[in-house]
């Protein structure tokens, strides 16, 4: 413990350095502005600016890069709660809770209690990268194949029964979402399926075209003839923007159980963040007193999502700096530029490059003060956005969405994957569907069809490799109880139905008195 406490001080002496303070300040700003804007997330970002760091040291570039993947982590929270507009394809869940939120008058305290959670996270992912790196690392080992399928089909199960209303209709919105992810050229095979002869769906539907359309063109569609603000013309002080006691009491625990859900997924390689946000609201929404509350503007469906989030982006670097696998395409970018930098990832890249390692984990903390000094004053400008007619807020919001997906791959096939998602999630809407489990199915359809295949290669065919492993065998046995609780919980219900039905013919109809 001694040797890490010396090797963080070192790295506080590298990330302090006037330089390197300067290019960590500037990625945080660059990713905090760039993450508000609708389309435009730390993959845009990190995208641009990276032809920036090839004459670059190899210090501040990575700590430039690592301050906008974190920055914008928190600015992809603004446009998901104030304007239901999921810039970073996991603040899709954020969305759920945090724009009710809004609508309700409490933008403020949404943004409020997402500062507070992020620094908390990113604080306690910070303490494990710096502690319990090898332990992670060892565990990250033992996820193999089979035990990553099976928890993403735990995920896939808890998700898909976490929507409002009828479980069915969850679970159809899942399945839709699964055919959804597996449009796109077969991984092992190499043909296409269900692209219809259209080139541009070989390479399957763009996530964040996706996103923009189910959310928030869905709701432009929804809400296209509103001619009111969603606060009106109260001004918001930053009285109005701290959460009450009562409110970070209700906040706290989900905090805890979102971070703990982004530290045990940010070890495992392979793993999005998108995946972590579903889970942890998923799974926070079971732990609930009140689960027919969320969806309807709960801070715990706020508070959970976002610590999950920012956990995972820290922990994330583990996996990324000691293995050499990405989390997901930004720790990929992260990666590709250590490359150019001509620093291998790997166990040997602490000991043989340890200004970058320790001066990284330092930047976190300085990034995320920066971050916080950077968002007490601009929560009000964040918050005024809402003060904006709807007539003028509703086309500028469509440009900077087109923008942001055409950016994406530089193809205008993108914008009417946008225009369909959002016509289908408008519909969706209308007739009482939740769109977050179709995300879900979206995201995790590829992944767990991808790891069940690899499994069965491995074991031969053999489809006891999933309980014969102890790690996969235990998430198969939760999956399956969970699915017996969904089905033992709508069978009482369908049972207590026909019970008062039958109470009620026995009665007969109540005498109703004459009328004078």
């Amino acid at each position: 413990m001694m040797q890490s406490l010396q090797d963080l001080w070192f790295g506080f002496g590298v990330a302090f350095q006037g330089h390197n303070l300067m290019w960590s300040f500037f990625g945080v700003l660059v990713g905090n502005l760039i993450g508000v804007l609708p389309g435009m997330g730390a993959l845009s970002a990190i995208a641009i600016l990276l032809p920036l760091t090839y004459t670059m040291h190899p210090v501040p570039a990575i700590l430039m890069l690592a301050g906008i993947f974190y920055g914008s982590q928190y600015g992809g929270a603004i446009g998901a709660i104030l304007l239901n507009l999921p810039s970073h394809p996991p603040h899709a869940v954020t969305c759920l809770d945090g724009y009710p939120m809004t609508k309700k008058g409490k933008g403020g305290t949404a943004l409020g209690i997402t500062m507070i959670c992020s620094f908390f996270a990113a604080s306690v992912g910070i303490i494990v990268m710096i502690f319990a790196s090898p332990l992670l690392t060892e565990i990250a080992f033992k996820f193999g194949p089979a035990e990553l399928f099976s928890i993403m089909l735990l995920g896939l199960l808890a998700g898909s029964t976490m929507s409002r209303g009828s479980p069915l209709k969850g679970v159809a919105m899942t399945l839709f979402g699964l055919l959804c992810g597996v449009v796109g050229t077969d991984v092992n095979t190499g043909v296409a399926r269900f692209s219809f002869n259209i080139p541009e769906l070989t390479d399957g539907i763009e996530l964040v075209a996706a996103a923009m359309g189910l959310f928030g063109i869905a709701d432009f569609i929804l809400n296209v003839n509103r001619m009111k603000t969603i606060t009106g013309n109260r001004k918001m002080s930053i009285r109005d923007m701290r959460p009450s006691r009562q409110e970070l009491k209700e906040a706290f625990w989900p905090m805890v159980r979102g971070t703990c859900v982004g530290t045990l997924f940010g070890a495992m390689p392979g793993t999005g963040p998108t995946i972590t946000t579903f889970i942890a609201y998923a799974f926070e929404q079971k732990v609930s007193k009140t689960p027919e509350k969320f969806g309807t503007g709960e801070i715990a469906g706020v508070a959970a999502p976002e610590a999950s989030a920012h956990s995972k982006t820290q922990v994330d670097f583990i996996p990324t700096m000691s293995l050499g696998i990405p989390g997901d395409a930004v720790m990929a970018l992260l990666l590709g530029a250590l490359l150019i930098q001509g620093i291998q990832p790997g166990p040997q890249l602490i000991s043989e490059h340890p200004d970058i390692f320790w001066g990284l984990i330092a930047s976190f903390w300085i990034g995320n003060v920066i971050l916080m000094v950077l968002n007490v004053p601009l929560i009000g400008v964040w918050v005024k956005m809402l003060q904006v007619p709807y007539r003028y807020l509703f086309p500028s919001a469509m440009f900077f969405i087109a923008v942001g997906v055409f950016t994406t791959q530089n193809s205008l096939f993108q914008m009417w994957e946008v225009l369909v998602f959002g016509i289908i999630g408008a519909v969706l809407m209308m007739l009482d569907f939740s769109v977050a489990p179709i995300m879900l199915g979206f995201v995790l359809g590829p992944m767990l069809e991808e790891n069940f295949r690899r499994s069965l290669l491995l074991s031969r065919g053999n489809l006891a490799v999933f309980i014969e492993r102890p790690i996969s065998g235990t998430f198969v046995a939760i999956s399956a109880l969970l699915l017996l609780g969904v089905i033992w919980s709508a069978w009482r219900k369908a049972r207590a139905k026909r019970l008062l039905g039958t109470m009620q013919e026995r009665m007969g109809p109540m005498p109703v008195s004459d009328l004078p």
